[in-house]
């Protein structure tokens, strides 16, 4: 219970509510907008919660092994897919250690372990609900990739017919997609996984790379082996779903939620969200997260957020403005600083207290599934994100300190002397007229 809302003192409840009987609502100030936005329908409601996997977190040798032993923490925080960063055997050519240069599409990183191992690790996930899908680079490959040598016609050139490298990214080279062989081969290398290690679907790296006419007949071909295929597309364009893919990214959460917690407005959490959800097809969803591998190999986690106790805090926001949910192994790490590299193997060591957290967190996010299809109501103040969701009979109130000191917010007036549910822990209580939130608290009522 690190940054769980605790419930509200009676003492300071009633000394509220009689300062109000003798003064009357109108001599209470409070930081809080006259005119709240105009409420918002939301279009899609998502009941899914992704765990991102790095086997480098897990292990400097034997990886999927690691990731299984954790497996039932991993599914006990309500986590429902499991993102495996790429598998594949690595290049060293030119390498500067990415695991998203890939020597040999069907072979895997030896230092992860075996094909009995994945197909092991599959196996149990199934066992207890979960989906598993394998990070994948079809954009490029190793300098040392057998297909440089005996098929250079797959890869791009330039005007003096030397092979290329995409985005300036030197340790890699440039597939020629306009090649049917390059295209072939790709499709056979991913059903591959699907065949052999029952693997539910893929995150398809640098989507943009690749022409839309290869996924679109990729994820078609997908669907004949397996109709229930999870496609997630590493792009914030709502036309990948147009290609088949099930999710694409919101971009811009991360860089909204830090600024929150960095002097911008809270608000603006709410405004980002709004905006992004209006661009998702029914039936399609948004990956919304506080950092992933990128975000946190190039800024120090801690300051993101004001401190590493905020970051339950920034995940309550990822989530909780509908959309599909991330937690990034590191997350789940006590005292999280600096920037984390995904290159290197740097085994992390996983808290438990921090998982019940996150288990809570996801058990509210998908507790309030049918509430959050409900209309949206802003009233977020200078230092806390504040927001309403309501259908009729029932709301949903998600508050969240985005300063590092105490803060007092205002119960939404409708709510006031409410019977509402704490869905962190299950208690039912009557609203006050405010709410105190330590530095980074929250809380999420629904009743």
């Amino acid at each position: 219970m690190t940054r769980l809302m605790k419930s509200i003192k009676p003492k300071y409840f009633m000394a509220t509510m009689a300062a109000l009987a003798l003064s009357g609502c109108t001599s209470y100030e409070m930081d809080m907008p006259d005119n709240p936005a105009a409420p918002v329908v939301g279009r899609e409601v998502s009941t899914n919660v992704i765990y991102q996997a790095n086997p480098r977190f897990f292990g400097d040798n034997d990886c999927l092994n690691a990731i299984n032993a954790q497996l039932p923490r991993i599914s006990g925080m309500d986590c429902d897919i499991l993102w495996i960063m790429p598998v594949c055997e690595p290049g060293e050519l030119k390498s500067i250690g990415s695991p998203y240069c890939i020597r040999d599409f069907k072979a895997l990183n030896p230092r992860y372990g075996t094909m009995a191992d994945l197909q092991r690790l599959v196996d149990d996930a199934h066992a207890i609900g979960m989906k598993v899908i394998l990070d994948w680079v079809a954009n490029h490959t190793s300098w040392d990739h057998p297909w440089i040598t005996q098929h250079p016609d797959r890869y791009e050139k330039d005007a003096d017919g030397n092979i290329i490298s995409p985005n300036g990214w030197s340790d890699v080279a440039q597939l020629d997609f306009s090649n049917p062989a390059t295209c072939d081969d790709m499709i056979d290398a991913m059903k591959y996984w699907v065949d052999q290690a029952g693997i539910d679907g893929f995150r398809c790296d640098y989507v943009e790379g690749v022409p839309h006419e290869f996924w679109s007949r990729l994820i078609t071909e997908l669907r004949t082996v397996n109709p229930e295929i999870f496609m997630l597309a590493e792009s914030g364009n709502p036309s990948y779903y147009a290609d088949g893919f099930d999710m694409i990214y919101d971009w811009e959460s991360p860089t909204a939620i830090s600024s929150a917690f960095n002097g911008g407005k809270p608000s603006g959490v709410v405004t980002e969200a709004t905006e992004a959800l209006a661009e998702v097809p029914d039936g399609k969803s948004i990956l919304r997260y506080a950092f992933n591998h990128d975000v946190a190999a190039e800024n120090e986690v801690d300051k993101m957020f004001g401190s590493a106790d905020a970051i339950p805090t920034a995940y309550v926001l990822a989530s909780m403005l509908n959309g599909t949910p991330m937690i990034y192994s590191s997350m789940d790490v006590k005292g999280l600083s600096g920037k984390l590299s995904f290159f290197n193997y740097n085994p992390l060591e996983f808290s438990d207290e921090l998982s019940d957290t996150y288990q809570a967190i996801n058990h509210a996010f998908k507790t309030s599934a049918e509430v959050r299809r409900g209309e949206l109501r802003d009233f977020s103040t200078s230092s806390a994100v504040c927001f309403v969701r309501a259908v009729p009979g029932h709301n949903l109130l998600v508050v969240a300190n985005t300063s590092g000191d105490t803060q007092t917010v205002r119960v939404p007036i409708t709510l006031a002397g409410a019977a509402m549910t704490d869905l962190l822990n299950g208690s039912t209580q009557t609203m006050p007229v405010t709410l105190e939130l330590p530095a980074y608290g929250y809380a999420i009522y629904m009743n």
